[in-house]
């Protein structure tokens, strides 16, 4: 059994009695200025700034074609479905995520290992990176619900135990991104300070938050002054198409009721100098599916 130190300072305090805001402490970009890599020097800007940064075309068509095959291969599977890993719509009982797709499926594996992907994940960390987490999103037509607006630190940092914003993810397209069909939104520039929410963290939080967000959700006052001071960007793209944002960006989803799919590969690097500790504000640390206790870097 995997034990986790604790961290003698909580730089990011959260799930207390009220929300709290606090100004980043940590790097966005950690690697020194000028060191080569697959983003150009005015794309680490970008992302510097705003917490995010789109690639048109990070896939070919052929690559996307072999990952939506195979995404579509393991939904249809029953023992996936029957898989822990398995995230389900509520309503249609359709299958919505399937975590730790680099561990069940070897082609997710490569792409995890790919240089165009873990090389970025390198170049704004700074370091060597391991998985701390992926999962395939399917997000079909005619009803498939969005998620709510929420910091992926908080909750990394609160139940996973993750002490510094060294940690990035990638959501690599797999269907077109359109403007009506439930995609991406980030408020740039709200990297920047850190939004502790309030309320205690349930046992077993993560059953019912990998469905609906409840624990970790910030206010309607404090969206609305997030939203004020950054504005909201909604993501759209081509297949193959990619976006990375910081840890700490404030985004979320919206319902998708058109009838075109919206379907992604997500990938989160954590840098290997991030190592979890004990969680910081819940019971227990979510399962190694979610957040994994493998630190081996990505070669």
């Amino acid at each position: 059994m995997t034990t986790f130190p604790t961290l003698a300072t909580d730089l990011y305090p959260t799930r207390g009695a009220e929300e709290v805001l606090i100004g980043r402490k940590d790097p966005v970009v950690w690697s020194e200025p000028g060191t080569a890599g697959p983003f150009w020097a005015h794309e680490l800007e970008s992302y510097e700034r705003d917490g995010f940064v789109s690639v048109d075309q990070l896939i070919a068509p052929e690559e996307v074609a072999e990952y939506r095959a195979e995404m579509d291969r393991l939904i249809a599977d029953d023992d996936t479905r029957e898989d822990e890993r398995s995230i389900v719509e509520p309503k249609s009982r359709e299958v919505r995520s399937v975590f730790e797709v680099h561990r069940i499926s070897e082609v997710f594996a490569r792409l995890a290992a790919d240089p165009r992907v873990v090389g970025r994940a390198r170049h704004i960390l700074g370091s060597d990176v391991y998985v701390h987490q992926s999962r395939i999103n399917v997000k079909p037509g005619f009803g498939a619900s969005g998620f709510y607006w929420h910091s992926d630190f908080e909750t990394w940092h609160a139940e996973d135990g993750l002490p510094q914003m060294r940690t990035v993810s990638v959501s690599i397209a797999l269907t077109p991104n359109h403007v009506s069909n439930g995609g991406l939104m980030i408020m740039p520039g709200s990297h920047r300070t850190f939004l502790g929410c309030a309320g205690a963290t349930p046992k077993d939080n993560y059953k019912k938050s990998l469905q609906m967000q409840d624990a970790g959700t910030p206010s309607d006052d404090a969206l609305t002054k997030f939203a004020s001071a950054c504005g909201i960007k909604l993501f759209t793209g081509n297949a193959g198409s990619a976006t990375w944002f910081d840890c700490n960006a404030m985004h979320g989803s919206g319902d998708n009721i058109t009838p075109y799919p919206r379907s992604n590969v997500f990938l989160v690097f954590n840098s290997v100098h991030n190592r979890p500790q004990a969680p910081f504000a819940a019971p227990v640390r979510r399962p190694s599916f979610i957040a994994s206790q493998d630190f081996t870097p990505v070669r």
